[in-house]
């Protein structure tokens, strides 16, 4: 029999996170599960093989100090998924979003990074997946939600520069851009949700992308094709249709 599947997750607390690591758990995966949540992630990891790892994707040390624990218990992963993220909305005229904004930034950009950098050296000898989880919120920027487009942007572009330069060392890096996805992340928008999926929907669209190794895939197939009209809109045509519309809500936890 071949060994299990190892796999570290963050944002393993709630939403597409605990989706993912039930998901692999029920394959019989060693999980790493990383998230800020000590009661909840214990509640994820309940019947699984899993360690966890209470620390914030903002923190480097703590991301250090997690992944290492997890090479020196588990072993080099198989497949690393960084799918903890803020959105919350956001004014730039606003002075008490700027922390707000730098936030958002740290969480779904650094934390990438954070993520990732402790386990490639590990995973160069043997390759594996580093899968970064971005949005479509990212193909344009949406009023009120600056931060949280021009981070997942950020995200999509930096996924990118990854995947070239750990191709040649047989790590592929997936960036999946999911649609809305039913979490506590997207309760709270004041719209309509067209094809929003659900998180355990969402997990399986995303680990079909890493057995694939796919360079980007845009979650669900409906939602890709949106988005490659949004993104070939011309601008006066963009801001005409989004100008006015809804905003996701200010002050929501960070």
């Amino acid at each position: 029999m071949p060994d299990p599947l190892r796999v570290f997750i963050t944002g393993a607390s709630s939403g597409l996170g605990a989706a993912l690591a039930r998901h692999y758990g029920a394959q019989g995966a060693q999980l790493g599960l990383l998230g800020r949540k000590p009661d909840a992630l214990a509640a994820v990891a309940e019947g699984l093989d899993a360690r966890t790892y209470l620390a914030d994707v903002r923190d480097a040390a703590a991301m250090n100090a997690a992944a290492l624990a997890f090479l020196d218990e588990v072993g080099t992963p198989d497949i690393v998924i960084a799918a903890a993220g803020i959105s919350v909305g956001t004014l730039t005229e606003e002075a008490a979003d700027a922390a707000v904004f730098r936030a958002v930034m740290d969480a779904n950009v650094l934390g990438l990074l954070h993520t990732f950098a402790p386990f490639i050296a590990a995973m160069k000898p043997r390759g594996g997946v580093l899968c970064g989880i971005s949005s479509v919120a990212g193909v344009r920027g949406l009023p009120g939600g600056g931060a949280y487009s021009a981070s997942k942007a950020a995200a999509t572009v930096y996924l990118e520069a990854l995947r070239l330069e750990l191709k040649q060392h047989g790590i592929a890096v997936v960036t999946v851009s999911p649609g809305y996805i039913a979490t506590p992340m997207t309760a709270v928008n004041p719209y309509p949700m067209p094809f929003k999926m659900s998180a355990a929907t969402a997990a399986e669209k995303v680990a079909r992308c890493i057995a694939r190794r796919s360079a980007h895939r845009v979650i669900p197939w409906q939602m890709a094709a949106v988005a490659q009209v949004l993104k070939w809109l011309p601008v006066r045509v963009y801001d005409a249709l989004f100008e006015k519309a809804p905003r996701k809500p200010r002050g929501l936890p960070t």
